[in-house]
């Protein structure tokens, strides 16, 4: 198995979105994936790239972390609601629902999975 890239492009990535249009982003996808090695994979995802006007985004079935890069959020994690910006890192933990609201038109944020199916236990 050969390892992942050596570096990935803040740029190039964001140009690259959107992706193309699946069943659930008809007007494009709005993240793309940077890199992966075993369990991490990192991407970048810029929701208003969608153009719904709102994050969709279902739990996923491992840990995460968002490192959010430009623009202004608020953060939604089972009920609780924080303001994000530039800089900010999240936590969720798999299974645990969560998005972004009332983001910025130039809201950015990398996504990092890792861990086993169903997340790191204590």
């Amino acid at each position: 198995m050969s390892p992942p890239p050596l570096k990935a492009g803040f740029r190039s990535l964001l140009a690259a979105l959107p992706q193309p249009p699946c069943a659930d982003f008809p007007q494009g996808t709005p993240f793309v994936g940077a890199m992966t090695h075993g369990s991490l994979s990192l991407e970048l995802f810029a929701p208003a790239t969608s153009r719904l006007g709102q994050d969709i985004q279902q739990p996923h079935a491992q840990d995460e972390l968002y490192v959010v890069q430009c623009g202004r959020s608020d953060f939604r994690r089972d009920g609780e609601v924080v303001a994000v910006e530039a800089g900010d890192v999240l936590f969720v933990p798999a299974g645990v629902p969560h998005r972004f609201e009332n983001f910025s038109p130039d809201f950015v944020t990398w996504v990092v999975f890792y861990g086993p199916q169903g997340g790191e236990t204590a």
